[in-house]
């Protein structure tokens, strides 16, 4: 069966939300302590936990305080607060962590602040980095993108594909193929 590129391209921008949104509803739990970290150019602002495991992802055109705290309120209320949040040293970052940590703490009446640590260390950093670079090689062998709508569906399909190899929803099967298939079924 032949099918042309510009039809799997139409598929996986009908299909990759309502995937993503079925496998989110099977995620397993994660962990408490979480780095964020921030792509190139256009920003894949990205949570990952001490196993590696992507918490949360959230595509913007700009990187300012606005964005960050999309980001992070996206996280706070489909993750709950972690114990820490490691960042880059940018003060957008470390703003809004501040802002949403102040509205989490008023919702939940919690006493417990939430404390962002900026890392000074290069290498901390680097995990989040390392997954950036997965999706950028992606991304170039696609000439890139057109469109933000577009982009944030592709993306979220590629995250999703990453999570689902990293085993993180729960499921019996161990194989991508496997998981993919009771997703769409």
């Amino acid at each position: 069966m032949e099918v042309d590129h510009s039809t799997v391209h139409r598929w996986v921008a009908h299909f990759s939300p309502q995937l993503l949104e079925r496998f989110n509803r099977r995620k397993r739990v994660v962990g408490s302590k979480r780095d964020v970290h921030q792509g190139p150019r256009r920003y894949l602002y990205r949570a990952i936990d001490i196993l590696r495991d992507t918490v949360e992802f959230f595509f913007s055109e700009n990187r300012n305080q606005v964005a960050a705290q999309r980001f992070l309120r996206k996280a706070l209320t489909r993750h709950g607060r972690p114990e820490r949040i490691v960042i880059d040293g940018s003060q957008t970052n470390y703003e809004a962590i501040l802002s949403c940590d102040a509205e989490s703490r008023l919702r939940q009446r919690s006493r417990r602040p939430l404390k962002p640590i900026r890392s000074a260390i290069a290498g901390i950093s680097t995990i989040g980095s390392n997954r950036i670079t997965g999706v950028s090689s992606r991304i170039r062998s696609m000439l890139g993108f057109k469109s933000h709508a577009n982009d944030v569906v592709i993306l979220s399909g590629i995250e999703m594909i990453h999570m689902m190899g990293k085993r993180q929803a729960r499921y019996a099967y161990k194989s991508v193929d496997r998981c993919f298939d009771l997703l769409a079924a």
